[in-house]
């Protein structure tokens, strides 16, 4: 007759189901890692664009104003006769640096409504 250890039956048992179980915790665990890093990484690329997106507009408005007071400057000069090509280039410079304040203000609005 052949006697059965329990004792050692549960132990290769629970030997035998805990190695895979810490090989897959292991691959899990390594793999969030990687996939905290990659969500790292995209968050700083996000943050970098909005950046870069903020500089350009300032820059773009800065642009508007440099153009306006170079007009309106020119305008002052009694012997520039300015023609109606810069009265009509500083009343658009004006209307687009208007649109594009009004469509920053509507962005602002519905990012605050989205949050």
């Amino acid at each position: 007759m052949v006697q059965i250890d329990v004792g050692k039956l549960l132990l290769a048992f629970v030997v035998s189901m805990g190695i895979p179980s810490t090989i897959m915790g292991l691959i899990v665990w390594r793999l969030k890692g990687r996939i905290e890093e990659k969500d790292s990484a995209q968050a700083k690329r996000t943050k970098d664009q909005q950046d870069l997106f903020l500089i350009i507009v300032q820059s773009t408005r800065a642009s508007i104003a440099l153009g306006e007071a170079t007009a309106k400057a020119v305008q002052r000069i009694p012997d520039a006769h300015c023609n109606g090509d810069m009265h009509a280039a500083l009343e658009y410079a004006t209307s687009i640096k208007h649109k594009q304040k009004e469509f920053l203000d509507r962005q602002g609005i519905s990012a605050l409504l989205d949050d």
